[in-house]
Parts: structure tokens; C-alpha cells; sequence
């Protein structure tokens, strides 16, 4: 992984920071990637996620756009251990996954192609339910933010087109995300539709929407704007978690291909670091953004990972990874996984 930064701004206070966020652009660091999960070339990989067990656990999933599964790798070392679903519409099929999310025991997976979110109990791979049927339309991605116990709001990306494929008009764009409350009680769950939002006008607008994440303590919802223009897209777009576009944007200038995978690294509870995959076949690189300023950090960028979707990141430490780990998409076939200490050290953002 290479890691674009200026080694005298480690010493910057914020407001530096903020002052000099033209300095972020000096000689790269390595750091190679631990591993690879074995090579899937024909399964059209997109999103990983990953879940750590009561019993010490580390499982790592990765939804399968063309093999209509999710498979599962061990976090650790990215040996292959099996293969969940397979095309059809029952609970435990899948037609089209594409976002993926792991919370407490449950993994939720969005379908394209069956207009819905399904709903899972892990370990034991037992699906519980699916919803979101009657109002999704063409849903990519999707983040859960936990409530009360057993209680979560689904937030989910719906890129909806029109008939021929083009993007809707300004006044069509209110729909871009769907929200969803899910209850579960022991081996059970249902879901009910709250809300959808979008702006239809101004910078807020979602034109080409799929990765989604909320940081709920910040009041802020980061939503990748994939299209490739630079007046309007290339961009990270910040609403509140009620739905309301914050007139705050991320990255504006800064991505050279698309934005895509969203993901946070905290190291307190408001402290941390966003990362954004700006994706490329030949220069796929990762955004560095501080928490609370919003402002650039660095970029990295792994030596053979390319063309990244999605993109996931643990505190949790296990063997080989005392810090956490960044999972990302490699170039459809396959998920790399590298060493957050590397990555916070390159940074200047390790303490120990």
C-alpha cells in the first residue's frame, strides 16, 4: 500500500491542518497487502464484510454479484470456508447481492435484482427475513445503525433509472435512500418502511448513488456520489441522519475516478478517520479524511489492489493485526486485506 502524505505535518495542530490541506501530496510509503482471499475471477466480487464471533470467531464475507452468493472467508488469513445462498427468490437465495453489512449476529445483504434487503442469523447462515420488496427499485447499498436492543434503522441506497437507463430528472431524485425499521426478537424479525429521502435541487442532489454510512455521534450520513463529473460528482455527500442534506461535501476535487466504498476507522468517540476508495483499474487509490474537520489526510493505495467496490474496516485485533484490519475489493475476484498498524503508523496517526 502506498500512503501519499507530508511527514512535517504530523506535528500540525487542526487548524494547520485545515490551513495547509494543499501540503497532503508528498512521496508514497508501501505497505503490501497481507493477503488475498483465493482468486474468484468469474464471481464478480463487490462488498466485504466481516464479523467477530463470542467464541473468537473472525469471519470474513464477501457478497458475489455473478455466483448469487455470499461467501465466507476466514479474517485472518482469507482461506475460502464456504458458500452461502445461490440464484432464486426464497430466504437464503439470492439474486444480484451487492451491499453487505454485519451487525452484532445478523448479516444483511442487499439484492438487486430481488428489490429487497435479506436478513440473516450468523453463524448458522439461517435466513430470518427480507423486506423492502414494495419500494425498492434498483438498491445497491446500505448502512444499519443499531437503536435499542434488537432495534435498527436500515438506511439503503436506491439508484433507480429511467426507462432508458438514464438518470431521472432533478425532480424524480427524492428517493434516493429508503429507511427501514428493524425489530428482531430471538430467531424472529420483521421490518416496516419509515421514510425515503433525496434532494431534488442544489449541490445536495444524489445523481448516481450505492455506498452509504452513518456516524451517528457526528449527525452525519456520508453518501458516495458516483457520478464522474467534476461539477457535480466526485464526491462524498453529507446529509443528517434524519435525512436532510447538511450542505457539506467531502473529497470535492480531490477524487480522479469514482467514489465508491465508504468506511470509518474510529480511535475514540468522536476521534477517527474516514476512508473512500476513489476507483480505477489502473490508479485505484484511498482517501484518508479526518472524523470531525472533514479535511484530507493522505491517500493510499495498495501495490496490486485495483478497481475496489466496497471496502470494510475492524478495530478488532487478531492475529497478524494487533490494530484492525481494512478489507477492500480487489478488481472483482477477490479481497485484499491490509495491516491497520501499517497504515496508522505511515499515517502519523499511531500513539503507541
Amino acid at each position: 500500500m502506498q500512503i501519499y502524505k507530508n511527514p512535517t505535518l504530523r506535528s500540525l495542530t487542526l487548524a494547520g491542518m485545515l490551513a495547509c490541506q494543499s501540503l497532503f501530496s508528498a512521496e508514497p510509503v508501501e505497505i503490501k497487502e497481507v493477503f488475498f482471499t483465493t482468486d474468484q475471477s468469474r464471481e464478480n466480487i463487490d462488498s466485504p464484510a466481516v464479523w467477530h464471533g463470542p467464541n473468537g470467531e473472525h469471519l470474513l464475507f464477501a457478497t458475489s454479484k455473478a455466483g448469487h452468493s455470499v461467501n465466507v472467508f476466514d479474517a485472518v488469513n482469507g482461506a475460502m470456508i464456504q458458500r452461502v445462498g445461490g440464484l432464486g427468490i426464497e430466504l437464503g437465495q439470492f439474486n444480484r447481492p451487492n451491499g453487505i453489512w454485519i451487525i452484532e449476529d445478523l448479516m444483511l445483504v442487499v439484492e438487486r435484482d430481488n428489490h429487497r434487503v435479506q436478513v440473516l442469523r450468523i453463524p448458522e447462515m439461517q435466513p430470518l427475513i427480507s423486506f423492502g420488496e414494495e419500494e425498492l427499485i434498483k438498491p445497491y447499498g446500505l448502512y444499519v445503525q443499531p437503536h435499542s436492543e434488537g432495534e435498527y434503522e436500515v438506511y439503503v441506497t436506491d439508484n433507480y433509472e429511467t426507462v432508458t437507463g438514464d438518470t431521472p430528472p432533478d425532480s424524480e431524485l427524492g428517493h434516493r435512500v429508503q429507511v427501514y425499521h428493524l425489530q428482531r426478537e430471538g430467531r424472529t424479525a420483521e421490518a416496516e418502511w419509515i421514510r425515503s429521502f433525496g434532494e431534488t435541487k442544489g449541490e445536495g442532489r444524489l445523481f448516481v448513488v450505492e455506498s452509504i454510512y452513518g456516524d451517528p455521534g457526528q449527525d452525519r450520513l456520508l453518501i458516495a456520489e458516483e457520478l464522474e463529473d467534476d461539477a457535480k460528482g466526485r464526491r462524498v455527500k453529507i446529509y443528517n441522519m434524519a435525512g436532510q442534506y447538511s450542505g457539506q461535501t467531502m473529497g470535492a476535487g480531490i477524487f480522479q475516478a469514482q467514489v465508491e466504498g465508504i468506511a470509518l476507522y474510529p480511535t475514540g468517540v468522536d476521534s477517527g478517520f474516514w476512508i473512500v476508495t476513489d476507483q480505477s483499474r489502473d490508479t485505484n487509490l484511498f482517501h484518508c479524511f479526518d472524523r470531525q474537520s472533514l479535511q484530507h489526510l493522505g491517500t493510499v493505495k495498495g501495490e496490486r489492489t485495483l478497481n475496489t467496490d466496497g471496502i470494510w474496516v475492524t478495530t478488532e485485533a487478531m492475529p497478524r493485526f494487533p490494530r484492525g484490519t481494512f478489507y477492500a475489493c480487489d478488481n472483482d475476484r477477490a479481497i485484499s486485506a491490509f495491516d491497520m498498524k501499517e497504515v496508522l503508523s505511515a499515517l502519523g496517526l499511531d500513539n503507541e
